[in-house]
């Protein structure tokens, strides 16, 4: 007999944290090896679930960005929400596109030149095409009570109206049986995930907007109330510094090629790296300097970390996250089975 298996989060609490919904995340290749369509089991695990629940299915062989352009292997390539065992058939659903390479692609988004750096070949998702369904703002499904909003990266209970926040990197943890951070948003995230980069068919914009050094808030010292209150399951620091060095070997330079997020600028700082100071534009300075991160404090000089300094003093050095707790991804979830 073939058996399905996937991850949950139950909707609840943990710690003092509330999780509005239950959270969902399935391997493609336990899913190939249950026999079954993408679909069909989206549709099976979705009928074991009678409250509201986000679904993010992952290719873990596939490659995706962050808000603000870190390349990463592990990607989302379908998203669902459910509510009372069901997915609306209209609203309920959405694949993510693939995205071809191509020099003109690189062209247009300079920071996939860490894909033929970092993860050549592999294939690369991000967020859904709207050419192919007509899609609400913000790259949404819902199904009754159960919102899956920014392609898989941002859920709500729309009856209580309470959210979770799951950044790519924090999911790619609890896929690969990591160890995460639980706290709430607070101000420096909720400034840095507006410091995006422009991408074709994004998480978030599915057209072009908002390139490295600009702010998709452009909303001044109130960036930091957005997301300030919401809870959050994010990669641990340590984790989250190893990509951006990553992205940062590869050529990557913040405020030109990748965004101006303050993760990104403490790394490069303490690393002593270039950092495009005098692109990143006045309203992304605003927003920057309500949490802290001034022109100034990036110029002022510093000994030069090594990267192995830095990571082990990440938790110290990149800032965000409100009164977080680390938990290993063992203790958080329940690896669920269904005989098929």
């Amino acid at each position: 007999m073939a058996v399905l298996r996937y991850k949950l989060i139950s909707e609840g609490k943990v710690g003092k944290y509330t999780v509005p919904l239950n959270i969902i995340f399935v391997d493609s290749k336990d899913i190939v090896a249950s026999g079954l369509s993408q679909d069909d089991a989206v549709t099976k695990i979705a009928s074991q679930i009678q409250g509201p629940a986000g679904i993010s299915v992952f290719d873990m062989e596939a490659v995706t960005t962050t808000s603000d352009g870190i390349m990463v292997q592990g990607a989302i390539i379908k998203m669902a929400a459910s509510d009372h065992g069901r997915i609306n058939s209209d609203f309920g659903r959405l694949d993510m596109a693939e995205m071809e390479y191509s020099p003109e692609i690189v062209s247009e988004e300079p920071h996939l030149k860490q894909w033929q750096t970092l993860f050549s070949g592999r294939r690369l998702f991000r967020g859904p095409d709207p050419q192919k369904k007509v899609i609400p703002v913000h790259n949404v499904v819902i199904s009754g009570r159960a919102s899956n909003n920014n392609s898989a990266t941002e859920m709500m209970n729309i009856v209580t109206m309470e959210e979770i926040l799951l950044p790519i990197l924090g999911q790619l943890e609890i896929m690969n049986d990591g160890e995460v951070l639980i706290g709430n948003t607070g101000g420096v995230i909720s400034v840095g995930i507006g410091m995006t980069v422009a991408e074709k068919f994004g998480r978030v914009f599915p057209t072009r907007q908002f390139r490295a050094g600009e702010t998709a808030h452009n909303c001044g010292e109130y960036a930091q109330t957005l997301k300030k209150e919401i809870p959050c399951i994010v990669a641990t620091k340590r984790t989250l510094a190893k990509a951006i060095i990553n992205a940062l070997n590869a050529g990557m330079v913040p405020g030109l090629h990748i965004g101006c997020s303050p993760a990104v600028l403490s790394v490069a700082k303490y690393l002593g790296r270039e950092i495009d100071i005098d692109n990143i534009k006045d309203s992304a300075w605003e927003e920057l300097i309500s949490i802290g991160f001034s022109k100034k404090w990036l110029q002022v000089e510093q000994k030069v970390l090594t990267e192995a300094q830095f990571l082990e003093r990440a938790d110290e050095l990149i800032p965000g996250v409100d009164e977080p707790f680390k938990k290993k991804v063992s203790e958080l979830v329940k690896v669920m089975e269904i005989n098929i």
